[in-house]
């Protein structure tokens, strides 16, 4: 059975501490300092947007001691400001994992509390009843009890919610309860799992969002993979500090990462009822709507000899993803790091147990020659029998003769009894020829033959029994291949590689540094699964180490991670490309900072991309270039006051949108967008030779328009950057990045559609 997830979302105000998050509370701030600087991933992505302005206290090693850090911050609150406005444009699964792991921890100790006195659990009563709440509406009425009137959860079943227990130890727990019969105990493992679930996805969305987060789907989901027991796989989980100890109120994977189960056949039974699935799936869907669907995966507990293994399927196609034997990381790359693959299990099982099944039922001298040949020697040796019994017959057939004459024998006998008897006396019977030693002699042979004949008759027997045994074997094998098969998939989509970003054919990609799997934006939402595989001992054990892995889904408008993000309305007027006022604020001064730093990195390669895009239309997500070239005459309405109501429309002030993008990712992209609404504009171009080419290709004045007003935006964005680069950076930064600015922006063309003009050119500036 597949668990689909979908989302409980409760209705959270959003608002920010220091610049935002004033809902979480100091020891919630504290902590979320403590697991972003501590997980190497979220702290390259959202680490600088945490400042801290307290005493660095550091252990004997140099090292920084966070968890006298954190309770620092618990104490003096105003010493942590973070960003959130940044962090809203760092990847949204690296601020998606933060949450999760502050919703665990969270849960972590709600749970904690609720194991021990009610003066424990009153300072979490808020929470725990929520999570009660999505507990019992899932429990089988033999779990739940009616105490003083209220219902509730029977006292017996909450010890198996200790986080620190493993699979196997809730399922042996729940088969002592023997008020639960195994569908009720089954019943209540999932109502457990989708109890956590449920919890840390509603929780972890609410402080997505006050981390600056935005999404309109949102879809956070634990699983957990392999046998179930507590092997070595658990004691890989990465969140450890500098000594190797587990982090302060971090709990272990083993209880909060469910398990999808299923009850075990009762001629199998052990102990316990039920065990863990060995290949778990989880069914969601794209979000549609021209949006990217994003898909952020963080592996916990692994196990380093053997590649943690996660196939995404969509429409028949799959996207593998493989894990490092030294870090928690995915990669499509199975070469990336060492370990035994879950291919390499399909392959032994294939070219070693089954060819040899094969080889030894059909194979040259398997069981079906051998069975001929019993089958051959059967037939000859019965046609031995036919022959020798026909001989034999014609032998007891046959005429027995007596002979006239006296042999030798009775003539030496009688003359022995004269010489013993005086009377001379003697009786003898003539010689009778019957060929008794032949007769004998072939009696023999065929009884020989007979017992060779139910020889071969027994050996085929017992050969055919050992051939069913081990086609039966093999379709066992088979089936286990093709259940191996179908989890891996059968069309696997082909990448390209590029500093650590995946491309896959169908335009799909994989962001190794950040964990992302993004689905390109389109209009129609499509089913896909994810599947978390442990890899086995072997290609038939059932012995599996444990894999527990957080996905996350969130919908992103397509440039929602540009570090520098403008997105402006109405900044001209009417047939003008004039900037009055200016493009960057003080808000924006972080984000500009990050970008003059790159710039000081002649490593990271440095491209403008400016497009005068004409008409604009408005794709459900964002502005694109409108591919139905058609203008009005004028704005709808046939009064003046009807005429402006229809300019100042939103679906049509939106279309005169104005974009700037800085992106920052592996190299840095400045890019720069113009559109305008569709209504014409009778604007020519007073340089012949521009007018020409407009006229070439057919382009309108409002294509014309919006080049010269992107043109307008990079002489703006060029005067304003150099004049911020002499404000933020030493004189000697700010003279690097201003010559490699100025050149770059310098040699810039701005496409107009199919053509393309220098937009000094375009501003008629020599």
């Amino acid at each position: 059975m597949k668990y689909v997830y979908t989302l409980l979302l409760s209705i959270c105000s959003y608002c920010a501490f220091g610049q935002g998050t004033t809902n979480l509370t100091p020891e919630d701030r504290a902590y979320l300092f403590h697991i972003v600087k501590k997980s190497p991933i979220l702290d390259n992505s959202i680490g600088r947007y945490f400042e801290y302005s307290g005493p660095m206290v550091r252990l004997m090693n140099k090292e920084l001691n966070y968890d006298s850090i954190e309770s620092y911050i618990i104490n003096n609150p105003n010493s942590l400001f973070i960003r959130t406005g940044e962090i809203e444009k760092s990847p949204k699964g690296i601020i998606a994992e933060a949450a999760n792991k502050m919703a665990l921890w969270e849960l972590n100790k709600v749970l904690l509390a609720s194991r021990q006195s009610e003066n424990d659990l009153e300072k979490y009563r808020t929470q725990y009843n929520q999570f009660e709440g999505m507990l019992i509406s899932k429990l089988p009425a033999s779990a739940l009890k009616t105490e003083n009137g209220v219902l509730g959860v029977h006292k017996k079943i909450l010890p198996v919610l200790n986080p620190s227990l493993s699979f196997d130890d809730k399922a042996a727990m729940l088969a002592t309860f023997h008020f639960l019969s195994a569908e009720d105990q089954l019943m209540t493992i999932e109502a457990m799992n989708y109890a956590i679930n449920a919890y840390v996805e509603n929780r972890s969305y609410a402080i997505f969002l006050q981390l600056g987060g935005t999404a309109e789907n949102f879809k956070n989901v634990l699983i957990a993979a392999g046998d179930g027991s507590e092997t070595s796989g658990l004691l890989n989980e990465r969140e450890k500090d500098e000594n190797g100890r587990w982090n302060k109120g971090l709990p272990k994977a083993v209880g909060l990462f469910p398990y999808e189960a299923k009850i075990i056949e009762a001629s199998k039974r052990n102990k316990t009822a039920l065990e863990p699935v060995r290949m778990p799936a989880l069914d969601f869907e794209t979000v549609g709507e021209n949006r990217l669907t994003q898909l952020h995966f963080d592996v916990w507990g692994y196990n380093a000899k053997k590649q943690t293994t996660v196939v995404i399927e969509r429409n028949g196609k799959s996207y593998h993803l493989f894990g490092a034997n030294d870090t928690r990381f995915l990669s499509p790359d199975s070469t990336y790091s060492d370990g035994k693959t879950f291919q390499a299990v399909i392959n032994e099982l294939e070219k070693d147990k089954i060819a040899k099944l094969w080889d030894k039922i059909y194979g040259k001298r398997g069981y079906d020659y051998e069975i001929e040949t019993a089958k051959k020697r059967k037939d000859e040796t019965e046609k031995k029998i036919n022959e020798k019994e026909h001989s034999y017959s014609d032998i007891t057939q046959g005429t027995i003769t007596t002979s006239s004459k006296v042999p030798g024998s009775v003539k030496r006998a009688r003359k022995k009894a004269y010489k013993k008897n005086a009377n001379g006396e003697f009786n003898a019977q003539p010689k009778t020829y019957s060929d008794k030693k032949t007769r004998r002699k072939k009696q023999t042979g065929i009884v020989y033959l007979y017992g060779e004949y139910d020889r071969y008759k027994r050996m085929i027997e017992e050969l055919e029994k050992e051939k069913q045994a081990a086609i039966d074997l093999m379709a066992i094998y088979q089936r286990r291949l093709d259940s191996y098969r179908t989890a891996m998939g059968y069309h696997w989509v082909e990448y390209t590689e590029k500093d650590g970003f995946y491309t896959f054919s169908d335009s799909a990609t994989f962001d190794l540094y950040t964990q992302e799997f993004t689905f390109p934006a389109d209009t129609l939402k499509t089913p896909f699964e994810v599947r978390l595989i442990a890899v086995p001992d072997g290609p038939l054990s059932d012995n599996a180490d444990e894999v527990m892995l957080h996905v996350n889904l969130v919908d992103s408008k397509p440039g929602f991670d540009a570090r520098v993000q403008l997105n402006l309305v109405d900044q001209f007027e009417s047939n003008k490309w004039d900037l009055s006022q200016s493009l960057l604020n003080l808000s924006d001064s972080v984000s500009v900072r990050q970008f003059f730093e790159a710039l000081l990195d002649k490593k990271l390669h440095f491209e403008v991309i400016a497009r005068g895009q004409g008409v604009g239309k408005w794709n459900g997500s964002n502005v694109v270039r409108a591919s139905d070239r058609t203008e009005w005459n004028a704005y709808q309405g046939g009064t003046d006051q009807e005429r402006l109501k229809s300019k100042m429309d939103s679906s049509n002030v939106r279309l005169r949108a104005t974009e700037v993008n800085i992106f920052l990712n592996r190299g840095i992209k400045l890019e720069v967008n113009t559109f305008t609404d569709p209504v014409k504009t009778n604007l020519k171009a007073n340089d012949e030779s521009i007018q020409n080419e407009l006229n070439k290709y057919h382009l309108t004045g409002n294509d014309y328009l919006s080049a010269l007003r992107t043109a307008s935006v990079i002489q703006k964005l060029k005067t304003e950057l150099n004049v911020l680069a002499g404000t933020y950076m030493t004189r000697e930064e700010a003279k690097m990045i201003i010559d490699r600015l100025n050149k770059q922006l310098d040699g810039v063309k701005v496409s107009c559609g199919p053509t393309s003009f220098k937009w000094q050119e375009l501003l008629n500036i020599r």
